[in-house]
């Protein structure tokens, strides 16, 4: 049986340091760091993952990431952290979204007064879409 790779650096050398929990530990060689055999159960897949952080660094909320692709805010808050995401404060704009099929998304670009004054970004989310529009704070 040779040693998984490394959850810390990603090294492939290390010795076995015991049993716990009827699960073998490892001592990496490169870093000295102890860990398991990963555990085998549910794994997320790296999609949610990488929309749940485009959504986040579009302004949209833990808790609406949650709603929208049905994975724990919790989750997303610990990929944030994993990932060391920071989104930049904006003061000015605010992000608003809708969630749109083909159909309706085609007819929402074809209204040129929809594609004036802000900002617009739209990702795939499944077999629908997800628009993001940034307008201005209007004052008043």
């Amino acid at each position: 049986m040779s040693a998984p790779a490394c959850p810390k650096c990603d090294s492939k050398e290390a010795t076995k340091s015991g049993v716990i929990n009827d699960r073998q530990r490892f001592k990496c060689k490169a870093c000295g760091y102890h860990y398991t055999v990963d555990k085998v159960g549910r794994e997320v897949n790296p999609y949610y993952v990488v929309k749940a952080l485009q959504l986040y660094i579009e302004g949209v909320s833990y808790r609406e990431i949650e709603r929208l692709l049905g994975v724990s805010h919790v989750s997303v808050m610990n990929w944030v952290k994993k990932y060391g995401i920071k989104v930049p404060r904006q003061t000015d704009y605010h992000p608003t979204y809708k969630i749109l099929n083909q159909k309706e998304l085609s007819e929402f670009f074809q209204k040129p007064e929809n594609l004036k004054s802000a900002g617009l970004v739209v990702t795939e989310l499944g077999d629908k879409y997800m628009m993001i529009r940034w307008e201005r704070f209007r004052a008043g």
